[in-house]
Protein backbone atom coordinates (compact mmCIF):
# COMPACT_ATOMS: atom_id res chain seq x y z
CA UNK A 1 0.00 0.00 0.00
CA UNK A 2 1.19 3.48 -0.73
CA UNK A 3 1.26 6.28 1.81
CA UNK A 4 -1.74 7.86 0.11
CA UNK A 5 -3.79 4.71 0.70
CA UNK A 6 -2.87 4.79 4.39
CA UNK A 7 -3.88 8.43 4.70
CA UNK A 8 -7.15 7.69 2.88
CA UNK A 9 -7.86 4.89 5.39
CA UNK A 10 -7.12 7.20 8.30
CA UNK A 11 -9.28 9.91 6.73
CA UNK A 12 -12.16 7.45 6.44
CA UNK A 13 -11.71 6.66 10.14
CA UNK A 14 -11.94 10.36 10.96
CA UNK A 15 -15.02 10.63 8.76
CA UNK A 16 -16.72 7.80 10.66
CA UNK A 17 -15.93 9.49 13.97
CA UNK A 18 -17.38 12.75 12.62
CA UNK A 19 -20.53 10.89 11.53
CA UNK A 20 -20.85 9.36 14.98
CA UNK A 21 -20.75 12.81 16.59
CA UNK A 22 -23.48 13.93 14.20
CA UNK A 23 -25.56 10.86 15.15
CA UNK A 24 -25.18 11.61 18.87
CA UNK A 25 -26.30 15.22 18.35
CA UNK A 26 -29.20 14.11 16.15
CA UNK A 27 -30.31 11.58 18.79
CA UNK A 28 -30.22 14.27 21.47
CA UNK A 29 -32.37 16.62 19.38
CA UNK A 30 -34.84 13.83 18.54
CA UNK A 31 -35.15 12.88 22.20
CA UNK A 32 -35.69 16.49 23.24
CA UNK A 33 -38.31 16.91 20.54
CA UNK A 34 -40.16 13.80 21.68
CA UNK A 35 -39.99 14.82 25.33
CA UNK A 36 -41.15 18.37 24.57
CA UNK A 37 -44.06 17.09 22.49
CA UNK A 38 -45.08 14.64 25.20
CA UNK A 39 -44.79 17.18 28.00
CA UNK A 40 -47.36 19.41 26.27
CA UNK A 41 -49.95 16.66 26.21
CA UNK A 42 -52.54 16.21 28.92
CA UNK A 43 -51.94 12.47 29.10
CA UNK A 44 -48.42 12.18 30.41
CA UNK A 45 -48.42 8.40 30.71
CA UNK A 46 -45.98 8.02 27.80
CA UNK A 47 -43.73 10.74 29.16
CA UNK A 48 -43.58 9.42 32.72
CA UNK A 49 -43.51 5.67 32.10
CA UNK A 50 -41.56 5.76 28.82
CA UNK A 51 -44.10 3.36 27.34
CA UNK A 52 -44.29 2.77 24.41
CA UNK A 53 -40.53 3.16 24.05
CA UNK A 54 -39.15 5.42 21.36
CA UNK A 55 -36.55 3.49 19.41
CA UNK A 56 -35.04 6.15 17.15
CA UNK A 57 -32.81 8.07 19.63
CA UNK A 58 -31.41 4.81 21.02
CA UNK A 59 -30.76 3.46 17.54
CA UNK A 60 -28.92 6.63 16.57
CA UNK A 61 -26.73 6.37 19.67
CA UNK A 62 -25.97 2.71 18.95
CA UNK A 63 -25.06 3.58 15.38
CA UNK A 64 -22.82 6.33 16.71
CA UNK A 65 -20.95 3.90 18.96
CA UNK A 66 -20.52 1.47 16.06
CA UNK A 67 -19.16 4.25 13.86
CA UNK A 68 -16.72 5.31 16.58
CA UNK A 69 -15.42 1.74 16.78
CA UNK A 70 -15.03 1.51 13.00
CA UNK A 71 -13.34 4.91 12.88
CA UNK A 72 -10.84 4.04 15.60
CA UNK A 73 -10.02 0.71 13.94
CA UNK A 74 -9.46 2.42 10.57
CA UNK A 75 -7.22 5.09 12.10
CA UNK A 76 -5.16 2.46 13.94
CA UNK A 77 -4.85 0.27 10.84
CA UNK A 78 -3.82 3.25 8.74
CA UNK A 79 -1.18 4.18 11.32
CA UNK A 80 0.12 0.61 11.53
CA UNK A 81 0.38 0.28 7.76
CA UNK A 82 2.05 3.68 7.60
CA UNK A 83 4.60 2.61 10.24
CA UNK A 84 5.31 -0.70 8.47
CA UNK A 85 6.27 0.94 5.18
Amino acid sequence: MSHIDNFIMMGMGGFFILLSIICFLWARSEERGINNALSRRRDLREFLTRWPPSIEPGALRLGGWIMIAIGIVLIILGGVFLAIE
